[in-house]
């Protein structure tokens, strides 16, 4: 090999072997590149008119970023969404299959004398909501209350 080749060749594997380590390392740090599609939902409010915007936010989030980790916390009013009754239970239900987390607030549910067999089957349940919200903000998840 030439030596004008073979110092072509260091370089450019020196530069592919940076580049990866730069990679490795923002991967690391949590750099934005690396980032996870995270979102949490809040409902506090009792419009079946809310949940439906709210589940058709979810599925607009889904369908535009792919991969994404969906979260959806009911507090108070707000768990009239995922009671097994509730005109949004199908709804709820099918963004479940789709691999959403309901989770309803059990500071809230004994207020409002709720108990699980109220409750849509297999959604999550928190003591307080609002520290579900705090603590998935704290990881990184992005809030939103519609």
């Amino acid at each position: 090999m030439k030596p004008g080749r073979f110092a072509t060749f260091a370089l450019m594997a020196l530069f592919a072997l940076t580049a990866a380590t730069v990679r490795a390392a923002d991967a690391a740090a949590g750099s934005p590149a690396a980032a996870k599609n995270r979102i949490v939902f809040q409902v506090n409010e009792d419009d079946s008119k809310k949940w439906n915007t709210v589940l058709s936010n979810v599925n607009n989030v889904q369908e535009e970023l792919g991969k994404v980790e969906v979260t959806v916390v009911a507090i108070g009013p707000g768990l009239g969404m995922l009671k097994a009754d509730a005109l949004t239970a199908n709804r709820v239900q099918d963004a479940m299959a789709a691999g959403v987390r309901f989770v309803a607030c059990g500071n809230s549910m004994q207020a409002m004398h709720l108990t699980r067999d109220d409750m849509i089957d297999n959604i999550a349940y928190a003591k307080a909501g609002y520290v579900e919200i705090m603590r998935l903000q704290q990881q990184g998840w992005a809030y939103i209350r519609p």
